[in-house]
């Protein structure tokens, strides 16, 4: 598998053989990598037939479903982390995602197209919707609904009353941005607890 530094982020912040659920889990790629990197136990989530078979070709326990209708199948605190990587820009209510996430785990862990990207900010100035590496659908076929910036994020964050313990943002190339993020990265990842869990 190619080193991809998202994944190695997301690595970092897990603890060995910790139990994790990645909603929206595409292929397995990622609980795969966790699986083999730090011994984790997980489960996926994934509506798409497809992705389910390529999921449980990866070695992965994958339910489908959809994540629209909650995580009421999962039981409170069951889980030490909870992933949504790139995937919350494709839910329709992202505040409720966020809410379950937090039921069922001690930690969430979010990763998303940083829609505040300047290739993006450009396009919208020359008249059209932004087609990048990040986001790689025309308008009128895309997944995704509800599109954020760092900052939209971080508001949301602190109307659920969640404490960010992480954020890492990186570049087209898969570099860290430190230098005003939220106009120079396209992908954003954080990691957050409920305020009340680090009290």
């Amino acid at each position: 598998m190619a080193t991809r530094l998202d994944f190695e982020t997301i690595r970092d912040w897990i603890k060995p053989g910790a139990r994790v659920l990645d909603l929206g889990c595409g292929d397995g790629a990622l609980l795969r990598y966790l699986r083999e990197t730090r011994e984790i136990a997980g489960y996926g989530v994934e509506i798409s037939d497809a992705r389910v078979l390529a999921s449980i070709a990866n070695g992965v326990d994958v339910i489908q479903m959809d994540l629209e209708a909650g995580l009421s199948g999962f039981e409170s605190a069951s889980f030490d982390y909870v992933l949504l990587s790139q995937t919350i820009q494709a839910v329709r209510n992202s505040e409720l995602i966020m809410r379950e996430m937090m039921r069922v785990a001690r930690q969430g862990i979010v990763t998303f197209p940083n829609f505040g990207y300047w290739r993006h900010r450009l396009d919208i100035l020359r008249g059209h919707m932004p087609v990048s590496k990040a986001l790689p659908y025309q308008w009128f076929d895309t997944p995704n609904i509800h599109l954020c910036t760092l900052t939209d994020f971080e508001l949301l964050c602190a109307r659920l009353n969640l404490r960010v313990l992480n954020r890492v943002v990186l570049d087209e190339a898969q570099r860290v941005v430190n230098t005003l993020p939220n106009l120079f990265g396209s992908l954003a990842m954080y990691r957050f607890e409920s305020r009340a869990a680090g009290a």
